[in-house]
């Protein structure tokens, strides 16, 4: 009996103990650390600027794209596609991202590996993906998407109607 009393005194120090450790390790993950940094740094750019100069910076490579439509509305993004001479594609590509990061101020963005290159600026987020081998007689595809880091393009997206104002009506007498 006396033998159960000791051990049931000491691992209820123990798990006293262990309860402690654990609001105090708590209590560090949960401090306050203030508010967060911003997602993007610099003004918010609108869409039809970073479509113009992502477009103007693959043309000066020689680099032909088109901007395929949305589909979405209010949705913040964007998609230029074209095509281009299979021997040359990889290395204008490679020029392209080259220039709008001299240029243009783009910054190289997270590595996504394979045959992809992630740029950014301001609120932009830039996805240029390398061509794959293309069938014989035919151009490589250039694919580079366009995303707001926000989600929303708030310069450019339709605003939406307001809805009117919910009023309750007068108890009955």
């Amino acid at each position: 009996m006396r033998r159960t009393l000791v051990l049931t005194a000491v691992a209820s120090l123990a798990l006293t103990a262990l309860a402690a450790a654990t609001a105090a390790a708590g209590a560090f993950l949960l401090r306050d650390l203030g508010p967060l940094p911003p997602r993007f740094s610099g003004p918010p750019l609108p869409r039809e600027t970073v479509v113009s100069e992502m477009t103007s910076i693959l043309s000066a490579e020689g680099i032909a794209v088109e901007r395929e439509p949305s589909g979405v509305l209010g949705r913040c993004h964007e998609r230029l596609s074209g095509r281009h001479a299979p021997e040359t594609v990889d290395a204008a590509m490679k020029a392209a991202l080259a220039r709008a990061r001299s240029e243009y101020g783009w910054q190289t963005g997270p590595d996504t590996g394979g045959a992809s290159v992630t740029l950014t600026k301001n609120n932009w987020t830039a996805l240029a993906t390398f061509a794959s081998d293309p069938a014989p007689g035919l151009q490589a595809p250039v694919i580079v998407s366009l995303i707001c880091v926000d989600g929303d393009d708030a310069s450019t997206a339709p605003t939406a109607p307001s809805a009117p104002a919910l009023t309750p009506a007068p108890a009955p007498s």
